[in-house]
């Protein structure tokens, strides 16, 4: 495999339309409501395939339809699924998207998202593996816990780190120095960076992180993504598009940074990938149905 990702799988259901809950037994009518291909790790996963990288992802799925249907879509995106096998009973987790044009909210059943443990990404599972990319990683605790050994492990065995630890429920951003310690490309949008630094101002926070050595990757809406690293610095905007729906846009993104790195472009030339991935992937509501091609995003890259 070029790259293993691990992480959440999960439907999403995204609804859009009059979405913001009025209680007290209200009637509300959408406009849409579309049942899709979700969790931060398998959009990335998807992502990654669909512009020519051999994708494997490890995640807990469970037995039932949302399980079953989970399998399916990741299969049919050209995604090798290597599932742990939650405790019986264990629902699929899911999430419930209510989707604006500028913004989202999301309600999540966790399930069998916080499943996985360090223990479950084995040497047998790295072996081969070029790069090994972990996504919502305070959706899964237990993980988070042991990330910065199963980082340190895999780069003693030649592969190459990514993170992306979209938001933290809980505001403690646990473990969090120790990871990045062992993380080659760290993926956060502004608020992440800032959270996990405390420091208000991005620059300032992008260096923090840089010093050690981790190159800072920042999704930056629709101005597109910033970008730091030892010795260096670059921007590259977003596309115009039409906007459907932004769900999974920046799980697109990192898709469209790996590519990149992985076939040895320079880092200014993979976050032009990575913002034009994340521009396209609006297009179509959920993560997955309008990903970029690798035809489309070069041109978009150049």
């Amino acid at each position: 495999m070029d790259v293993l990702v691990v992480g959440d799988a999960n439907p999403d259901l995204i609804l859009r339309g009059d979405v913001r809950p009025r209680f007290g037994q209200a009637e509300q009518l959408l406009t849409a409501a579309d049942l899709v291909l979700g969790g931060s790790a398998s959009i990335t996963a998807a992502g990654c395939a669909r512009l020519g990288l051999r994708t494997g992802l490890l995640a807990a799925v469970g037995e039932d339809v949302f399980g079953d249907v989970t399998r399916r879509w990741l299969t049919e995106r050209g995604v090798e699924l290597i599932a742990v096998k939650p405790e019986a009973g264990v629902p699929t987790g899911l999430s419930v998207i209510l989707s604006e044009v500028d913004d989202k909210a999301i309600l999540t059943l966790p399930g069998t998202i916080p499943a996985l443990r360090p223990q479950d990404i084995t040497d047998e599972h790295l072996t081969g593996v070029r790069h090994l990319h972990v996504a919502s990683l305070y959706l899964q605790p237990e993980l988070a816990r042991g990330l910065a050994g199963v980082f340190a492990r895999a780069r003693s065995l030649g592969l190459t780190t990514s993170l992306d630890t979209n938001w933290d429920p809980t505001g403690r951003w646990e473990s969090i120095a120790e990871i990045l310690a062992a993380t080659d490309v760290f993926l956060p949008n502004a608020a992440e960076l800032r959270a996990v630094t405390g420091i208000e101002d991005v620059e300032v926070a992008a260096a923090d992180l840089v010093r050690p050595g981790t190159t800072v990757v920042m999704k930056d809406g629709a101005r597109g993504a910033r970008a730091w690293w030892p010795g260096g610095t670059c921007a590259a905007p977003g596309l115009t598009v039409d906007v459907v729906d932004t769900t999974g846009a920046g799980d697109s993104f990192n898709a469209g940074f790996l590519a990149a790195r992985l076939s040895g472009r320079p880092v200014s030339e993979a976050v032009a990938w990575a913002a034009a991935a994340g521009s396209l992937s609006t297009r179509a509501a959920g993560g997955t149905d309008a990903q970029a091609t690798l035809e489309e995003i070069s041109p978009s890259a150049r």
